[in-house]
């Protein structure tokens, strides 16, 4: 469990949208947070997913991972980083934000929210969002270790009632001294996780897990089953 400060949530319009942020963290909200471009932020780019439009960040805020959302598969070839407007809420950065912060807020193991942006455009919007870099860690699919931690990290947010759209072998982060971190809310709902919603989660990390790893993966995912299992039913 972390041991950050409660998120709370403070919003301001900009120009063409809007900015949702911690004032604990952020004491000068602008869109300027947001722009790899800026030298103030220092801006390397993540070399590993990301769709090139991640990057390490640095500011009076700490050190942080700002994101912009882009699309993937066939259609971003007509958009790639435009999507339909429906509502500030359910911009993708303000919903992502606000489940970071809840489940942060929850004590749970996942980047706290720093900031998050969106800027409209008559039926569609683009948006970003900045939130806090974990250091000193590995990803699942670099090292294979700490399944029961693993299964404990999903089953606290699932008891969170939070379903998670991409659970893969590198949005599972471990510590050396065993923490295990979850990240990558982008499209995460909140929902009543019925045993099969469990599981469909579960099954989409074995199927990673076989990707990036093989056989040691699908063993690997099997004890993390199991520990899974267990904590469950001690949970009943």
């Amino acid at each position: 469990m972390n041991t950050q400060h409660f998120v709370k949530t403070s919003t301001r319009d900009i120009p063409g949208g809007a900015i949702c942020f911690d004032p604990a963290r952020i004491v000068t909200p602008s869109e300027h947070l947001f722009n790899p471009d800026n030298a103030q932020l220092g801006a390397s780019s993540v070399k590993v997913g990301g769709r090139q439009s991640a990057w390490f960040v640095t500011g009076a805020f700490g050190s942080a991972v700002l994101r912009h959302y882009r699309r993937g598969g066939m259609i971003a070839r007509i958009s790639r980083d435009r999507y339909i407007w429906s509502g500030a809420s359910a911009t993708r950065s303000f919903a992502e934000f606000c489940i970071l912060r809840d489940l942060s807020n929850l004590g749970l193991n996942v980047p706290a929210p720093l900031a998050a942006a969106y800027w409209r455009s008559g039926p569609f919007y683009r948006a970003a969002i900045l939130i806090e870099r974990i250091e000193g860690v590995r990803t699942l699919a670099e090292t294979l270790d700490h399944p029961h931690a693993v299964a404990l990290a999903i089953h606290a947010m699932h008891q969170a009632n939070v379903w998670h759209a991409d659970l893969n072998a590198y949005n599972v982060l471990l510590s050396q001294a065993g923490q295990v971190w979850l990240i990558d809310f982008d499209r995460a709902r909140r929902r009543t996780m019925s045993p099969a919603l469990r599981q469909a989660n579960l099954l989409r990390l074995r199927r990673s897990l076989l990707k990036v790893a093989g056989q040691n993966g699908v063993q690997f995912w099997s004890q993390v089953q199991q520990a899974y299992e267990q904590i469950s039913a001690e949970h009943l």
